[in-house]
């Protein structure tokens, strides 16, 4: 069997949220330094490729996605002699930096939006979209995906407003204007030829916008409805996509993975061999837990059914096209551990499962900070103690929805984004060893006196060393091939456990979970005797019939 081999395919991400990894100075916040000193952590784990949610200089408004300067990093992280410093020490670590690549709006106090507003006649004034209110209201009923409308008034203008389609300091930019587009061209290619490996690339799918005057049907209590129907992946966008990659990305072979949720029918442009980015996130099982309509308090009913056949899909559809990001966790998502597993089957023999799962898929994977330790969901005192926009917004829809206060308050802790932002616990001094102030940006979970990296590493079969075997797999000439490039082969099984196959040629392995907390059977090829990893200390295979203990995980081969 033919396949290219890229060095993008062959990676292992690990995404970090700096604010949260590992503190040098002290301040309780963490920086560069602090990611700098972790690198040898990083590179025993087996990981070679670091993903780095947003550093530039911010308001921080939006966690560092209100981007005020895309050439200057944020004096809450260090500089950019610090990050110099990073790109070039990992290289020599064979590591590769990436970086969050924000360009569908900017922060209202990056200096093209200051000029925009200081001078209506500005040529700043369409970098950004602006419009005239009709009859003294917003030019529609557009409802930001933070909530509220998507217009902000523009100070001193009697009848003028600014689009956001998210925070209202996050104003769009306007991507029809040509001069906009090649800045962002220069921007990101001063940052390649810095060294960086690539970007993830935040937002992507909202930069073609056609705005309609008028009320459209509301969909909520508060008369908006929802923007994403209006400007996600229309018409026209690939050609802007089309000429980003050509002159940035394509031309320094880098690494790009999209934030685009597109249809199955339209991945080819994506991903396809002339495809706008290497890769796309797969997001059809990371939502599974919430409706359409994101409202957290709304716990949609899944089954390990929906989560097989949304996985079996998307790797199905998309290795016939390109190439896929897997990924369990970010720092938009809760902790998986809480997401998929109820409360009382939580514990390091799922924990495993879920990795087994996950790392095993046809495409690169994912790795968010803290998930190799098996981190989970943080129970909040308050409402005060959440830092995300996002959160607090989620909080006052659902008590606009008559929502009861405790029910809404514990849709935060099973999805609010700063689930995944506490701090990384490394050991179990004071505040988990992430820094050794007085304090902490936002709250350290208390459980990391069990779970933390220390406690695990000295710990054989600790969550920590089940992801270094997970990944040392991908890694063993023996196995890697049919790992990274074998093809994904969906299996019939029972409706409590999710079993697939990778095949390249002659040689095969077989991945098989049992997603439930009691004993379940599977039928499995005698061909597969080689045990390659599990996470009990026994297996039950007799002939045909594998039996799986409660969240049990095995890989077996047949060679």
């Amino acid at each position: 069997m033919k396949f290219d081999r890229e060095w993008w395919k062959e990676a292992v991400v690990y995404q970090i949220y700096p604010r949260s990894f590992k503190d040098a100075n002290q301040d309780g916040i963490g920086d560069l330094l602090g990611i700098k000193e972790s690198l040898p952590y990083l590179k025993n784990l087996g990981v070679d490729v670091l993903w780095l949610s947003p550093v530039y200089k911010s308001p921080m408004i939006d966690g560092g996605y209100d981007i005020a300067d895309y050439q200057d990093i944020d004096p809450m992280f260090g500089t950019m002699e610090d990050m110099d410093a990073l790109i070039a020490t990992a290289d020599k670590m064979d590591m590769k930096i990436l970086m969050d690549l924000v360009v569908n709006h900017t922060s209202d106090q990056h200096p093209w939006f200051q000029e925009a507003l200081k001078n209506p006649k500005s040529s700043y004034r369409n970098w950004y979209i602006f419009r005239e209110g009709r009859n003294g209201q917003p030019p529609n009923n557009w409802r930001s995906y933070f909530g509220g409308s998507v217009w902000e008034k523009v100070p001193g203008e009697e009848n003028m407003y600014y689009f956001h389609c998210f925070a209202k300091e996050q104003p769009d930019l306007n991507w029809e204007n040509s001069d906009v587009r090649q800045a962002i061209i220069d921007m990101i290619n001063w940052w390649l030829e810095k060294g960086l490996g690539g970007f993830r690339i935040d937002a992507i799918l909202n930069l073609k916008k056609t705005i309609t005057y008028g009320n459209f049907p509301a969909d909520g209590e508060d008369g908006l409805c929802w923007v994403g129907r209006y400007i996600l992946n229309q018409p026209g966008i690939l050609d802007w996509l089309q000429e980003l990659d050509h002159k940035t990305f394509r031309a320094h072979n880098s690494f790009t993975v999209a934030e685009a949720d597109v249809p199955f029918e339209q991945l080819k442009d994506y991903i396809g061999e002339d495809g706008v980015f290497r890769m796309v996130f797969d997001f059809s099982y990371t939502d599974i837990d919430v409706p359409e309509t994101g409202e957290w308090h709304q716990q949609s009913n899944w089954s390990v059914a929906d989560l097989k056949k949304a996985i079996f899909n998307n790797e199905v559809i998309t290795q016939q096209v390109g190439w896929g990001a897997k990924y369990l966790e970010n720092h938009d998502q809760p902790r998986s551990i809480n997401k998929y597993i109820p409360s009382a089957d939580i514990s390091n023999t799922s924990k495993k499962m879920l990795g087994t799962l996950f790392m095993m898929l046809h495409g690169t994977p994912f790795i968010y900070q803290g998930q190799e330790i098996g981190m989970e969901n943080i129970w909040m005192d308050s409402l005060t103690d959440y830092d995300d926009l996002a959160t607090l917004d989620q909080y006052e829809r659902a008590i606009q929805a008559k929502v009861t206060p405790e029910d809404a308050f514990y849709g935060l802790f099973k999805r609010s984004r700063d689930n995944s932002r506490t701090p990384m616990q490394w050991n179990n001094q004071p505040f988990a060893g992430f820094t050794q102030g007085e304090t902490t940006w936002l709250k350290v979970n208390p459980n990391y006196s069990k779970i933390n990296v220390e406690i695990e590493d000295s710990d054989s079969e600790s969550v920590l060393n089940h992801y270094r075997r997970l990944i040392a797999l991908r890694r063993d000439p023996i196995y890697r091939d049919v790992v990274i490039y074998g093809k994904f082969i969906p299996c019939e099984s029972s409706m409590h456990t999710i079993v697939y196959e990778r095949q390249l040629e002659e040689k095969k392995i077989i991945v098989a979970v049992n997603f439930s907390n009691k004993q379940q059977q599977i039928e499995i090829s005698q061909e597969y005797r080689h045990l390659l990893l599990n996470n009990y200390p026994d297996i039950d295979l007799i002939k045909d019939n594998l039996s799986l203990e409660a969240y049990q995980s095995i890989i077996l081969s047949n060679y």
